[in-house]
């Protein structure tokens, strides 16, 4: 089995625990704040104002960085990467006018740890991005989305 395949091996369960049918409920709060809550009870609150939630394209774009960072944490923990700092900073540039969707996005992903190879590093963005985030590939497709990142040593 060659080291792609063992990857792919290791991740039954983690994939495969994504409902098909998701539910969600929005309700509105008061002004223009709305409180979202997932099937499993967590809540977001949205607010066109700002004053107490976030926007929705805020959510949107910390939902891509989210998935990216949960599918790059683990096929580095499986590749046996030790990190004790993982963040990504997220630049989002939106068209102009409406509607004003996202036109490029740009995360950079900071890891910290011991040993931390860039090729591992490099083959698990790729994973994430071709084929296994599924917020990226429920985004337009022609939106650019790069990715760079940047390694220290701990």
């Amino acid at each position: 089995m060659d080291e792609k395949e063992k990857l792919v091996e290791s991740l039954k369960g983690y994939k495969e625990k994504v409902p098909i049918t998701e539910t969600a409920t929005l309700e509105w709060d008061k002004d223009l704040i709305f409180i979202g809550r997932t099937q499993r009870g967590y809540e977001i609150e949205f607010d066109a104002n700002l004053q107490w939630g976030c926007k929705p394209t805020d959510a949107l774009v910390l939902g891509l960085a989210g998935c990216t960072a949960i599918d790059v944490f683990v096929f580095l923990q499986k590749m046996h990467i030790e990190m004790s700092s993982f963040k990504i900073d997220i630049k989002a540039e939106r068209n102009p006018i409406p509607p004003q969707y996202y036109k490029a996005i740009s995360m950079t992903l900071n890891i910290i740890g011991k040993n931390i190879d860039s090729k591992k590093v490099e083959r698990a963005i790729s994973l994430s991005h071709e084929k296994y985030c599924s917020v990226y590939h429920s985004l337009r497709k022609d939106m650019d989305v790069k990715i760079d990142y940047i390694i220290k040593e701990s």
